[in-house]
């Protein structure tokens, strides 16, 4: 294993400052990389290029594992929760990336560059603003995505990109269960260099954990 990057060792050192289990590690590695005030003012045209470049770029949405020697690694692992309310219901609410929004750790925005359907399937090509307070500032971070919806399977896919070179792969299962009751499962894969994954892991796990549950009680509250 190489020796850590200054990068990395400031990765480390951040989140033992933070401590904030439901943060995503992809997000908080992008505030060491591009540092930037939360009011700094950006068009949806400029973030629009930025989500083009991360595409063209890392072709984030291609599955293929890292190559042996790489310097990369994988991690699979999954995620459930049953929640009291119909299929059609929670699959139209969770599924809204917009509902996302003040129930996702920071989430504050999300900027959609384009909406289209291909084969049954819409896609949504968009980017998250997280606003993350850090040492008496704000950061404000961008995580690019395409989101991949097939009303027909109650399931959908994203994958997503953020410095330095974090990609997701997701795909969210809908199922019914006894009860009128829905249950579901987050299929998570974490990909990044072998020093961060352990922190990748970790925090996006525990985010998608906290997401899962704010979303639920929301929909059985009747508030989505």
């Amino acid at each position: 294993m190489h020796p850590l990057t200054p990068l990395e060792v400031h990765v480390k050192k951040l989140l033992r400052l933070l401590a904030a289990p439901f943060l995503v590690a992809a997000v908080i590695v992008t505030a060491l990389s591009v540092p930037a005030s939360a009011d700094t003012a950006e068009t949806d045209a400029e973030i629009a290029a930025q989500w083009q470049t991360a595409w063209d770029t890392y072709k984030f949405t291609d599955v293929t594992p890292p190559r042996p020697g790489s310097g990369r690694s994988r991690v699979n692992t999954s995620i459930t929760v049953k929640i009291n309310a119909p299929i059609k219901n929670v699959f139209a609410a969770y599924s809204n990336i917009n509902n996302h929004i003040g129930r996702a750790a920071f989430l504050k925005r999300v900027v959609t560059h384009d909406t289209y359907f291909d084969c049954g399937l819409r896609y949504n090509d968009f980017t998250a603003i997280e606003d993350i307070p850090f040492e008496g500032t704000v950061v404000s971070l961008k995580t690019h995505a395409q989101q991949r919806i097939d009303r027909d399977d109650f399931s959908y896919e994203t994958d997503t990109w953020s410095e330095p070179n974090v990609v997701t792969h997701q795909k969210i299962v809908f199922k019914k269960v006894a009860g009128g009751k829905t249950e579901v499962t987050e299929r998570l894969t974490f990909d990044a260099d072998a020093t961060l994954i352990d922190f990748v892991v970790e925090n996006g796990v525990a985010s998608h954990q906290q997401t899962q549950s704010a979303l639920k009680q929301a929909i059985e509250s009747g508030q989505l």
